[in-house]
């Protein structure tokens, strides 16, 4: 009885110590950088909101949060890496539609379900779409673009954040109410799509609008049309979409943060906190705004929720539009 007396005991407190180091490692939570996984290529709005955010999060949490850019496959190799990673809180995706709720439904390999391999942190904010022109194109109005491409279909060509970004989905969702069609060029990210768009390359884009409000400010690229259902704000003499004879229509871009499955809660918590705490301060607040941008900072239930909603919209729409890759 003694022998066994004290055997349980030398096996408790074995668990006991087996568990300490992993719950101490929470605790202490960050004790080195964080690593911020983008998408897409430095220079678009996915990338400006990331860096911008990632600072603040990082002076809440008193160790850097370091930005990584990788918008090969369409985000697809960024967020399969992050999905790989030890759920321990260093590794965090910047989450947005195309690698959470398109791409599952327009790779035909992609074997990854964002919505089981990750666990959301919250939806830091959401933000219009501009249909934009280069200052030297043809086109005048929003009415031009339609008009040419039923008048010469397929001869229209748009650029793209990459497939399954929120600029391909919100072009694609746009041509086929207008009942149109245009060849589609992906890039990396916004940045070099725009740049393409600046030396004469692709006659339009619709994409963020914190991507492109530098280039309309200084005039170098003209704002034609906004994705939401009513004018925004910052630029309120540019028509929507819907006022322009397509009342349905409507696209806008979100991004968040996701993690590993399995990342426990505590550091999850923290990661929220500290992301809503940044959210907050007026820095990000005021240049949020000034972008167009408005914050959200939900909680982790209500992001998931949101994301399974927005999955099964684009899954609907890509089934009978019949868009796919590969």
């Amino acid at each position: 009885m003694l022998n066994r007396r004290h055997f349980s005991l030398l096996l408790a407190a074995g668990c006991l110590a087996a568990t300490l180091p992993a719950a101490q490692a929470q605790d202490a939570f960050p004790v080195r950088p964080v690593k911020l996984v983008v998408p897409y290529a430095a220079g678009g709005g996915t990338d400006a909101i990331a860096r911008l955010v990632a600072n603040g999060v990082g002076e809440k949490l008193g160790q850097a949060m370091v930005v990584e850019n990788n918008g090969t496959s369409g985000g697809n190799v960024a967020s399969q890496r992050v999905a790989s990673a030890d759920p321990d809180g260093y590794t965090v995706l910047m989450a947005n539609q195309g690698p959470m709720v398109v791409n599952p439904h327009l790779f035909k390999s992609l074997k990854l379900d964002p919505l089981t391999a990750f666990d959301p942190v919250t939806l830091i904010a959401r933000t219009p779409l501009v249909v934009v022109v280069s200052k030297n194109s043809k086109f005048k109005s929003f009415e031009d673009i339609i008009a040419f491409g039923k008048a010469n279909p397929g001869a229209l060509t748009y650029g793209s954040a990459g497939n399954g970004s929120a600029s391909h989905l919100a072009t694609a969702l746009l041509l086929s109410q207008a009942g149109i069609s245009a060849v589609h060029v992906p890039y990396k990210g916004a940045g070099p799509a725009l740049n393409d768009m600046l030396g004469g390359r692709g006659d339009f884009m619709v994409t963020t609008l914190p991507s492109v409000l530098g280039l309309v400010d200084s005039g170098e690229m003209v704002p034609l049309a906004v994705t939401t259902k009513e004018r925004v704000a910052k630029l309120p003499n540019v028509p929507a979409v819907a006022e322009r004879g397509y009342p349905d229509y409507e696209s806008a871009a979100w991004y968040g943060f996701a993690v590993p499955k399995g990342t426990p809660q505590p550091v999850i918590d923290k990661l929220r906190n500290a992301t809503l705490e940044a959210l907050a301060t007026p820095v990000i607040k005021e240049r949020l705004s000034a972008e167009g941008t408005t914050i959200v900072g939900d909680t982790p239930q209500e992001f998931a929720a949101m994301m399974k909603s927005e999955s099964t919209r684009w899954s609907k729409f890509l089934g009978e539009a019949g868009i796919s890759i590969d």
